[in-house]
């Protein structure tokens, strides 16, 4: 594991004295900025027993139990697929009351080093409301010697006695020009293309830059710069099953409409600058405003069983709506 440079400070800040650390963090920002990867390399770092201002060695028989995923003073919480006991889907699993119940019986244990013990939840706001409770408990009693490192890229939906008792770390996203070079150093250059439609997110535009999506991408949105009623019923039907992709595009693209009337710059598609000053001047702001807030509340039922391309379809005719002048459906 290695720190991100954007988050270099907040690591210098944090690591300085090891005997002033507290018994629980919550990491809270953005997703895509590098908070899991911050907390593993915390938590690898003090176990370490050779630690560096920079960081664990990498060298030591802790960090080798570590990076085999096999440390006893560690223990890394997150949503589980029930077939095969993988990491979950975005959006899949909860941690359960059982996830967090099973830290009992590691903290009854001695630390095998004889030192700190490390447990990371992430994200921690998907935890269902038995396992916040549950894990409350052990916050309001901490053991001694443990470190409890919470993820959470939406924190107002943890409890607030949780939030109450944790000390916060707030990551931010990156200086744009700091982000490229990062992707660009990597050789991700296609990252940087996307990196302004994932809201400047540099690992969100690492995942984003997959050549698969980048392909749907570029028909879906090519769709929305020609469209009519037979060439979008089709494109309901491709994205039927990843209504979620469509929404995401659809409301990027609608922001950045309503961002080019208002001050003529896109946030999302700047590559599309042409034909999105073109569309700007064609579309009737109401109505576009108001599929817009739409978009943005019927974001809670993507992961509804609902027919998807019922959905995208009716998102994307209603788009078309707002360019020939229609009201809304």
């Amino acid at each position: 594991m290695s720190v991100h440079p954007w988050n270099r400070t907040l690591w210098d800040d944090l690591t300085r004295d090891r005997a002033r650390l507290p018994h629980a963090l919550l990491l809270q920002g953005p997703r895509g900025v590098g908070k899991r990867e911050f907390a593993l390399s915390l938590g690898q770092w003090l176990l370490c027993t050779s630690p560096t201002a920079e960081g664990a060695c990498g060298q030591c028989p802790s960090c080798a139990w570590f990076a085999q995923g096999g440390h006893p003073d560690f223990r890394l919480i997150e949503p589980r697929s029930e077939a095969n006991d993988e990491p979950a889907k975005k959006g899949g699993k909860s941690i359960t009351i059982g996830d967090i119940r099973e830290l009992g019986d590691f903290f009854g244990l001695a630390s095998h080093q004889g030192g700190w013990r490390v447990v990371v939840v992430h994200p921690a706001e998907a935890m269902n409301p038995a396992a916040g409770n549950a894990l409350l408990k052990t916050l309001e009693e901490p053991p001694a010697n443990v470190l409890l490192i919470l993820v959470a890229h939406q924190p107002r939906r943890l409890l607030p006695t949780i939030l109450s008792r944790c000390r916060k770390l707030v990551f931010g996203l990156p200086d744009k020009a700091q982000a490229k070079d990062w992707l660009a150093a990597a050789g991700e250059i296609e990252a940087v293309a996307v990196l302004d439609e994932v809201g400047g997110a540099p690992l969100l535009a690492r995942e984003g830059a997959d050549p698969e999506r980048l392909g749907r991408r570029s028909h879906f949105l090519d769709a929305l710069a020609t469209p009519d009623p037979a060439k979008l019923s089709r494109l309901a039907q491709e994205f039927q099953q990843r209504p979620e992709e469509g929404w995401g595009w659809l409301s990027r693209w609608l922001y950045d409409l309503l961002a080019v009337q208002a001050a003529g710059t896109p946030r999302y598609f700047p590559d599309r600058t042409g034909t999105l000053n073109g569309l700007a001047k064609r579309a009737h702001q109401a109505p576009l405003w108001q599929l817009q807030q739409t978009l943005l509340q019927a974001g809670r039922w993507l992961n509804h069983p609902l027919n998807g391309q019922l959905l995208l379809e009716s998102w994307l005719i209603s788009y078309l709506d707002t360019l020939e002048g229609r009201r809304e459906r």
